[in-house]
């Protein structure tokens, strides 16, 4: 992604905060694509710019007594088709694609949870927009990815503002498509997340309109197959794995600006944008348990679209999870880091 938005651009870093976390990171040899030693392999779905970058820039890829093979996906629905069908043992996706996924009757189990801010979701409009607050969002078109945790975001938004995903013209684009769909001018307004909304703030090129913080819970997750959970020395490797994830998470709070340039240089954002994002949202997250106000929460969200019969039938989330990793941590309300700058 580049300072001027082009939209070709953006296909580099597809999807980087919906889903899955990780990439190959830029530290990599050619053709790397495993990390440590041992008998045992756990599979792990990734995208770029996620898990395994940060993972390895905060020296968490070190004495790794079993093996990491890591799998890049674009966004998290084919991370959780991977993980339904067992190429994948454990990947990282946002709040939404799970209910998707559940909703479809796929095999998946949630292990581990982050909360941050929801600041980075948001409803942008063009910079000459005449809009001005979200009730006038009432009949104009917007763009958004299906299934994606910007779909729920909007359709939260648009319930505070006393309105309907009805009243309004759904647009279903993934980023790249609707990046030009927006600075083209053939949508009134897009519905996405970081790191595509500190991109449009920093080229200058539109404004938030609305935000998801305190409308949408800012919850995401390392998603595992049950298969793999039966297994006793996979499950122990998830166990460590996740360990190693909520320390590198705690590295990127603490180390901003050194994140931010490891993020740009895998995912091509501009250092800029990459330092908005790590502060907006990126590092504001902390590790939480998979407990019973996070199950109500993805409840509803799942419930939500089944209203809206984008998933067919009821869902029961609590299902879906699996509480075994959450040994100390605080529970999934706990308020996520902010940064006194941002």
């Amino acid at each position: 992604m580049r300072r001027h938005l082009v939209p070709a651009a953006l296909l580099l870093p597809l999807t980087l905060l919906l889903a899955a976390c990780g990439g190959n990171s830029a530290a990599d040899t050619a053709g790397a694509g495993t990390d440590g030693k041992g008998s045992l392999t756990l599979n792990v779905g990734d995208q770029k710019g996620g898990s395994e970058a940060v993972l390895r820039a905060a020296g968490e890829l070190k004495n790794l007594d079993y093996k990491i093979k890591w799998s890049t996906f674009t966004s998290g629905p084919p991370l959780l088709e991977a993980v339904n069908a067992k190429a994948v043992d454990i990947g990282g996706v946002g709040n939404t694609p799970p209910v998707f996924a559940t909703g479809a009757g796929s095999k998946v189990s949630v292990v581990a949870a982050w909360h941050g801010t929801s600041k980075g979701e948001a409803i942008l409009v063009p910079k000459n927009s005449s809009l001005r607050k979200p009730e006038e969002l009432k009949g104009r078109s917007i763009a958004v990815a299906q299934g994606s945790s910007a779909h729920f975001q909007l359709i939260a938004s648009l319930k505070e503002a006393g309105l309907k995903l009805s009243d309004v013209k759904v647009k279903y684009l993934q980023p790249a498509d609707a990046l030009a769909a927006f600075t083209g001018g053939k949508v009134d307004a897009w519905a996405v997340w970081d790191p595509y909304t500190s991109q449009v703030l920093d080229a200058k090129q539109g404004r938030i309109l609305a935000d998801g913080d305190g409308v949408v819970n800012g919850l995401s997750f390392q998603v595992a197959a049950p298969s793999a959970l039966k297994d006793t020395k996979k499950a122990g490797a998830v166990k460590d794995y996740l360990e190693r994830l909520r320390r590198a998470q705690d590295w990127v709070y603490r180390h901003p600006d050194a994140w931010a340039k490891v993020w740009a240089k895998d995912t091509g954002l501009p250092y800029e944008v990459a330092l908005a994002s790590v502060k907006r949202t990126n590092a504001s997250r902390i590790a939480v348990a998979v407990d019973k106000p996070l199950i109500a929460s993805e409840q509803r969200i799942a419930d939500t679209f089944t209203e809206l019969k984008l998933i067919p039938g009821k869902v029961d989330f609590a299902a879906f999870v699996d509480t075994r990793f959450n040994g100390g941590l605080p529970p999934s309300t706990t308020t996520p880091r902010v940064y006194k700058d941002s």
